[in-house]
């Protein structure tokens, strides 16, 4: 016999959904067997599986140890991984309470898994948690803290995460509702002197994962809105702060490429000279766009510094412009 009481992160959502989360190697014809048959009771009555859990409700299995582990075997291969996930050096901490983690995600690291195979910032972050003590094993069989917003492989910059369901709700809350600001640095071709706000329709052509930029719309395409302002000016380079107004899959890269100021670096929409000469001279290999500053609803803003080979890009342009 096993028990387990409902805690905060668990309440709210279905009987039978909390089961297969606990049991996720028993088929749901099983599930329901043990319910109807008493084997699984709610608060020490019957129960369909259907029941909403509140917090304190409590749960009692009645089966042999040998039946919850044969049927809990997966949930226990996935914890033993995530606690052999090596913590990142260059994985750093922006900010965190109770109920919110927000990371600076090094350049070269998937935000979640593309791959069964793969370690993302998603793991390294559980891994973080578990290490910290702010989450158990036992919590990891019911409830699974997650990234809320995603950056590209080797775009740089703040991730946010729900540690608890209290922020994911808020975090998904903030990014649905479009509450949150969200600010990008990127250093790109040309001379820009003023502050814009460009407007456009986005097409994806999902066979070369790739966008392309146009001033109609249609049902294929997404309307988008990217506000820029120049930081710094280098001549015939600018460093930017870019408002994704309109949070859409490159949208800063091929909106800005579209208008005559690609990214430097950027593989995809870039400039293959002027990616060539970065590298030459900074070993920049990468697109320099990177997630630098989020502002809440609440007016809180949390900054990610930006990364060692955006930082050497900046500081050759200086001295270059020193120089002339």
């Amino acid at each position: 016999m096993r028990t387990f009481t409902i805690k905060e992160n668990e309440a709210g959502q279905r009987l039978d959904k909390y089961l297969r989360k606990l049991l996720p190697d028993a088929p749901g014809s099983f599930i329901y067997k043990m319910l109807r048959k008493k084997n699984i009771v709610l608060n020490a009555a019957k129960a369909t599986g259907a029941e909403h859990l509140n917090v304190g409700d409590e749960i009692t299995c009645f089966m042999s140890d040998e039946t919850f582990e044969k049927f809990s075997h997966s949930a226990k291969d996935t914890i033993e991984e995530l606690k052999r996930v090596p913590l990142q050096p260059a994985f750093s901490v922006v900010y965190e309470d109770d109920d919110i983690l927000v990371m600076n995600k090094p350049a070269g690291m998937l935000s979640q898994k593309a791959r069964e195979s793969d370690i993302s910032a998603n793991e390294h972050m559980i891994a973080y948690l578990l290490e910290s003590k702010a989450l158990t094993e036992a919590d990891l069989h019911t409830f699974r803290p997650s990234i809320c917003n995603r950056l590209d492989r080797n775009t740089s910059g703040l991730l946010l995460a729900g540690k608890t369901l209290r922020g994911l709700q808020y975090l998904s809350a903030e990014l649905k509702n479009r509450s949150m600001e969200k600010y990008y640095r990127c250093l790109v071709k040309g001379d820009i002197a003023e502050k814009q706000v460009k407007k456009g329709y986005l097409l994806k052509d999902e066979r070369e994962n790739s966008v392309s930029i146009v001033q109609n719309g249609s049902p294929n395409r997404k309307y988008i809105e990217t506000a820029y302002t120049p930081i710094e000016r280098f001549g015939s380079y600018t460093l930017l702060e870019v408002h994704l107004i309109t949070g859409r899959s490159h949208q800063i890269r091929a909106h800005l490429a579209s208008l005559g100021h690609p990214v430097i670096g950027d593989p995809k929409y870039g400039n293959p000279r002027q990616n060539q000469i970065f590298e030459n001279k900074v070993g920049v290999t990468r697109q320099l766009l990177h997630a630098y500053r989020v502002r809440f609803s609440d007016g809180n803003e949390v900054i990610a510094d930006l990364s060692t080979d955006f930082e050497a890009a900046v500081n050759w342009l200086r001295a270059s412009a020193e120089k002339n």
